[in-house]
């Protein structure tokens, strides 16, 4: 038998035979149509930071963020679907109130991530729903310390010290790898992200972007998630564009020789 052109990708609750969820593998595409988004675990923290792309200069600049805060201790990163991350965002909120209430605690940052999980992954079950078309960056800092997480439209997550998403994610990941996790510090690792953001987006530069840099630091922000600094931001864009700058160098001379 085969899963392709039978009608398999018409419901949510049906698998192929050879075992695939068509519509999961269908919001993974709208993912990867999306900017990138990464997040670094450093040694003190996370920091998360988003490419969004600017499809009209109409927009007003520094609308609808890609990165928002979940709880004081804990924000978010996403590509993919803008509703369908301002609804995530919405029932993790949801999760951490709820968490409060119950244990008059903050929400650690994995049982955020686990609960957000199972939610995604109930969007995968039922015909009368479709998948979350969004890849989810969880990041924080709880008692036990900063943690990173990422979440799938399938429901599956992971820790990393390190994360990607998006449609530059090979090459932020291939950049990710070179840095020192976790042992970088949070406004090194603000520095690296936009200089990865940048290199990730050579494949596209037809097309605008807004970067978005957030963090939670324990010595930088004694733990609660923010946007960086406006003069850290400004900082960390012109490196990034000079070192951009300093590879297109670098290239069109190997080119020439």
């Amino acid at each position: 038998m085969t899963s392709i052109g039978t009608g398999y990708d018409l419901s949510n609750s049906v698998l192929s035979p050879d075992g695939r969820n068509f519509q999961v593998e269908y919001a993974s595409k709208a993912v990867e149509a999306d900017g990138t988004a990464l997040g670094i675990r450093c040694a003190d923290g996370v920091v998360l930071a988003v490419e969004k792309i600017v499809s009209s200069k109409l927009l007003v600049p520094g609308a609808n963020k890609k990165i928002q805060t979940i709880d004081k201790h804990v924000g978010v990163a996403y590509s993919g679907l803008g509703p369908d991350g301002r609804q995530l965002v919405e029932q993790g909120r949801s999760e951490a109130y709820s968490w409060r209430g119950s244990y008059r605690a903050p929400i650690s940052v994995s049982s955020l991530t686990d609960r957000l999980a199972g939610y995604v992954q109930a969007y995968t079950l039922y015909n009368s729903v479709r998948p979350f078309g969004v890849s989810a960056i969880i990041g924080g800092v709880d008692e036990t310390g900063a943690h990173l997480y990422t979440v799938e439209p399938s429901g599956a997550y992971w820790g990393y010290l390190g994360a990607a998403t998006g449609k530059g994610r090979q090459a932020a990941k291939s950049e990710l790898e070179k840095l020192n996790l976790p042992n970088i510090s949070a406004r090194d690792a603000v520095k690296a992200a936009a200089r990865i953001i940048y290199a990730a987006h050579d494949d596209y530069k037809d097309k605008d972007f807004e970067l978005e840099i957030s963090w939670a630091s324990i010595s930088e922000t004694s733990g609660r998630h923010e946007f960086i600094p406006k003069d850290l931001l400004e900082e960390a864009e012109r490196l990034a564009k000079q070192d951009d700058d300093e590879d297109e160098d670098e290239d069109e001379d190997m080119e020439e020789d």
